[in-house]
């Protein structure tokens, strides 16, 4: 594997916005700067975060899965304090793309795979891509905590009125001004707003600020439909991938039930609810998180169906005639 390209300038990246003894780094992949944070050593974990957010979202997990692997945490370009580009599409589709040709920049040969929210999906679009092109190996776990999915039906009037004209207009010009209902609905994502961390709306905030944010933002919710039929359409490419479906019980942004619409449709995968949490596990019970993850990657708790299958039918085939 590559060694990380350590950052030569912070690329206007506030203190805020860092985490203590992880690397900033960049990569300029394809004409397009990347900035990532890289931490621990060992097996490579590439994790992706979601929706109008970026690597600040594991701020407080990210040490902790670096004792067990090589961490990357991707600002995807258009988001965090990657570059913005009127060319970036906003696409699943796109973003599998970087994060294939990010894979091969830095030199992972294989990983597991965590994201959340948005960057599930686009998790789901990377592993449909390795599957395409016969490099399905390329991932060996997935860990999607409440990825989109198109049996959620949470916030979709929403993103239909704002693909539209009007709805760029409102969201590239007048949303960033209206900080109450950013307030508003960064408080849903969690299941108690008394467990918001001090410093996620600022740091939230800060990820947006640089110019061009708002825009990508409008081009993620205008493929937003698209997106979630393509994920539909992948499920059948990456089944056999041993994959966790984590949620919060109380998550008001990705329907819990869908968990168990999309474990049905996912053969090799399991699905974990924590009770009385929201959307953002890794901040409300980020001690849980990690150790739910890492029972997950390292330890194959609790068991996807093929893995116990697997068991079952090497000592079915032992008691019978013939077997070993």
């Amino acid at each position: 594997m590559n060694e990380p390209t350590k950052t030569e300038a912070t690329c206007g990246v506030p203190a805020l916005a860092k985490v203590a003894g992880v690397e900033e780094c960049n990569a300029v992949i394809n004409g397009v700067r990347w900035r990532y944070l890289h931490a621990g050593g060992g097996p490579a974990l590439l994790i992706v975060h979601g929706f109008a957010a970026y690597s600040f979202s594991w701020r407080f997990v990210i040490r902790g899965l670096a004792r067990h692997y090589s961490v990357f945490a991707v600002d995807l370009p258009g988001c965090g304090f990657s570059e913005r580009s009127a060319a970036l599409p906003g696409t699943l589709a796109s973003d599998a793309v970087g994060m294939l040709n990010f894979m091969d920049h830095v030199g992972i040969a294989q990983c597991d795979v965590l994201g959340t929210s948005r960057g599930g999906g686009a998790a789901i679009a990377l592993a449909g891509l390795l599957a395409e092109s016969g490099d399905r190996g390329r991932i060996r776990r997935l860990v999607l905590s409440a990825p989109i999915n198109p049996w959620s039906r949470i916030g979709l009037f929403r993103v239909r009125l704002l693909r539209t004209r009007a709805g760029r207009i409102y969201l590239v010009r007048l949303e960033p001004r209206l900080h109450f209902i950013l307030r508003h609905l960064f408080k849903t994502l969690y299941a108690d707003p008394a467990t918001i961390p001090p410093d996620s709306l600022a740091g939230y905030n800060a990820g947006l600020e640089p110019e061009g944010s708002y825009a990508h933002v409008w081009n993620i919710t205008r493929s937003w439909m698209t997106d979630l039929k393509r994920i539909a359409a992948t499920l059948p490419s990456v089944e056999a991938v041993p994959a966790l479906l984590l949620w919060g019980d109380r998550d008001a942004a990705v329907d819990p039930a869908s968990a168990d619409e999309l474990h049905r449709r996912w053969e090799n995968s399991v699905v974990l609810k924590i009770d009385r949490i929201g959307h953002m596990p890794y901040e409300e019970v980020p001690e849980e998180f990690n150790r739910i993850v890492l029972d997950f990657l390292l330890h194959n708790t609790p068991a996807t169906p093929l893995q116990t299958a697997a068991p079952e039918a090497m000592a079915q085939a032992a008691v019978e005639p013939g077997g070993a």
